[in-house]
């Protein structure tokens, strides 16, 4: 008897990426930009993102994932988050009766309306979630002038 070992499909992939270009489409105006992801290649890393006043707060949800294995590249308008699942070692005479786990490489790109700043960006994990919080760049107020007029 053949057991079955399975691999990640790249329908759910496909249909994503599908729903994202309808959603980006047709609700531009309503949905902001980094809310739609603008592609996913391997597997996608649940998230949360709120937005306050002064920060954005992110959770991403990572079990099984070793900190070492996680890699944020913060830039002041995006942000990517790659992280490795690996599978357990192979071991002789094991046979699956059935496996869900999904096993590779997770991608994720957020794109931020207002700016980051990168300098007091901080990220912490525990129990399987990654914690981000990202301060918005504080914009300088113009300067006003009273004009007299002559």
């Amino acid at each position: 008897m053949k057991y079955l070992i399975r691999k990640p499909d790249t329908f759910m992939n496909t249909l994503n990426e599908e729903i994202n270009s309808i959603l980006k489409r047709s609700f531009d105006s309503v949905f902001p930009e980094y809310v739609l992801e603008k592609e996913t290649k391997g597997l996608t890393i649940p998230i949360d993102i709120k937005e306050y006043d002064n920060e954005y707060s992110i959770k991403v949800e990572v079990p099984g994932i070793k900190k070492e294995n996680i890699d944020i590249e913060l830039n002041k308008s995006y942000m990517k988050i790659n992280a490795k699942k690996e599978e357990e070692k192979e071991e002789k005479n094991k046979k699956y009766h059935k496996t869900e786990f999904a096993y590779g490489n997770y991608s994720r790109t957020i794109y931020f309306p207002q700016e980051i700043n990168i300098k007091e960006a901080e990220a912490n994990l525990k129990d399987g979630i990654l914690m981000l919080e990202l301060p918005k760049l504080k914009t300088k107020d113009e300067e006003t002038k009273k004009i007299e007029i002559k």
